[in-house]
């Protein structure tokens, strides 16, 4: 879809403006939003893809907000969309009837170490890939309504496929419940005046990392 969350290439949105807090997180409960969506995650009450197109799904002003108000405003809109609780409940900040049980059961101590470590995304092959290292290839010019991975500012440009990845699950699909439908993955590199023109810098070099279902040869 095409969000504020798709901020590549844009411009006047003020300086990147880092600020050291000597630790990971700026305040205590950013870290109790972190821990609770991975802990959602690991009872499989929705995937990685799902979560970030709640991300995107956020009106702009509330995008806009720090990244762990991006994750709780998700969150809280998540537990409604998923059945988990209703609107009533997150307003009053607690639960006030039984809720529906993840598909994969209560989170555990057992569970603690499983979740401090990222699932792998790859899947066997189900077709030859149609791209090899070397190929010209078309980002295709897509504008779904729902969640891709593929940047708005490559669409319609031409790159360069660098690197083949082997099958990984689509997270078009996966972010809609669709199913993981394995695809090809490939980074393809871009040159920058190709994609913001003759006052780019010559030297910028762009590169994506973009299934199969994105691309045709160039």
């Amino acid at each position: 879809m095409n969000g504020i969350h798709d901020m590549g290439g844009m411009d006047g949105f003020g300086p990147v403006d880092p600020v050291e807090t000597g630790g990971v997180f700026h305040a205590e409960w950013e870290g109790k939003v972190m821990a609770v969506s991975r802990v959602m995650g690991a009872i499989g009450a929705w995937n990685i893809d799902q979560a970030r197109y709640g991300i995107e799904k956020l009106p702009p002003q509330l995008y806009l907000k720090s990244y762990y108000r991006r994750w709780l405003e998700r969150f809280e809109r998540a537990l409604v969309d998923y059945g988990y609780a209703e609107a009533d409940e997150i307003a009053a900040g607690h639960s006030l009837r039984p809720g529906r049980t993840p598909p994969r059961g209560k989170f555990t101590l057992a569970d603690v170490e499983r979740t401090s470590h990222r699932g792998t995304y790859t899947r066997p092959e189900v077709a030859p890939a149609k791209f090899a290292e070397g190929d010209r290839v078309l980002a295709r010019n897509m504008h779904p309504k729902t969640h891709t991975r593929l940047p708005r500012y490559v669409r319609g440009h031409v790159g360069v496929v660098e690197r083949v990845h082997g099958c990984h699950v689509l997270p078009d699909t996966a972010a809609i419940g669709q199913g993981e439908n394995p695809q090809w993955l490939y980074t393809v590199q871009f040159d920058g005046r190709d994609l913001w023109g003759q006052d780019a810098d010559p030297t910028v070099k762009v590169s994506v990392e973009a299934f199969e279902p994105y691309l045709e040869r160039a």
